[in-house]
């Protein structure tokens, strides 16, 4: 194929490069980056053999360089198929979590310290580190919200399965570095930020979950319940700790409005002094087997799958 788009058909490889992307799904996406994966090859290949390919005739071709080009398009193939499977997988775990921190107006800089160090402390419990060594891998992500999420201070994803990469994600959350934006407490957009995390990541979790804390009701752009719908179809549980300071019933409206999916819960944070100790409990229900409202565990429903929302 290199050979080819090298020295006979140099138009088809501008037809490639003109094509839709739309139109490059499947097995016909592979096939394409093959074909441009082996074109770069060979016109590498030429030029390191002195060979000039538009410039000669098709006479002058010798033997060397079309052995050259072959090998080089052929590697070339070879790599951009095994490029494009690596891509294209994802890691079975068992569950893919993703923490949401409040860190608003209202959180001050000793508030979102207690929340950080409470965070990496449980992870670094012996019960904690156990339980995740159980399962078959914990994909886990730290973000913080206020108006808007920043992506730079965002905990990438992290496969979490023996101590070593426990306890280097506990480390990654104690020296995390406050967003400084100090916003509104933008809910909605919070949760949405966490659905495209899950929606749009290397992994293939049975369990999908998100945590979310605060200390207050949303109060800019949408709602937490406008995302349920999306939540509910991909498969997501959406949990909730309210952090119990100034705003009232905050533990209903948690309830009633921000939590949804099979199990899902609230576990009530008096302070911030209290959230160490209620986070890891809330971890501790994120990690076991699965257990809804009503204490029974009824067969998990059927979701549909990420392709559908993305």
């Amino acid at each position: 194929l290199g050979l080819t788009g090298a020295c006979r058909h140099q138009t088809f490889a501008a037809f490639l490069d003109d094509m839709d992307s739309g139109a490059a799904l499947g097995l016909f996406s592979v096939w394409r980056k093959v074909i441009m994966g082996s074109r770069l090859a060979a016109n590498f290949a030429a030029d390191a053999a002195g060979y000039d390919f538009d410039a000669a005739p098709r006479s002058r071709c010798r033997f060397t360089a079309w052995a050259a080009v072959f090998a080089m398009a052929f590697f070339a193939g070879l790599v951009a198929w095994f490029d494009y499977d690596a891509a294209q997988a994802q890691a079975p775990v068992a569950i893919e979590l993703v923490l949401a921190v409040d860190t608003s107006l209202s959180v001050d800089d000793d508030e979102f310290a207690l929340q950080m160090k409470g965070i990496a402390r449980a992870f670094r419990t012996p019960e904690i580190i156990a339980l995740i060594g159980q399962r078959q891998g914990v994909a886990v992500t730290l973000i913080q919200w206020s108006s808007e999420v920043d992506p730079r201070f965002v905990i990438p994803w992290q496969l979490l399965h023996e101590p070593t990469t426990i306890l280097a994600f506990a480390d990654r959350v104690d020296q995390t570095t406050r967003e400084p934006s100090h916003g509104f407490t933008a809910m909605g957009g919070a949760v949405d930020f966490a659905i495209e995390l899950i929606a749009n990541n290397p992994f293939a979790g049975r369990d999908l979950k998100i945590d979310i804390s605060a200390d207050g009701r949303n109060n800019t752009g949408p709602t937490p319940a406008a995302a349920w719908q999306r939540a509910n179809t991909l498969g997501i549980v959406i949990n909730g700790l309210p952090i119990l300071i100034d705003t009232f019933n905050l533990d209903t409206y948690f309830r009633e409005n921000v939590i949804t999916g099979p199990g899902a819960f609230v576990e009530i944070a008096t302070d911030y002094d209290d959230f160490a100790r209620v986070f890891l409990r809330k971890l501790r229900r994120e990690l076991t087997s699965f257990v809804s409202r009503n204490g029974h565990a009824p067969d998990m429903p059927l979701f549909a799958s990420r392709q559908s929302l993305q």
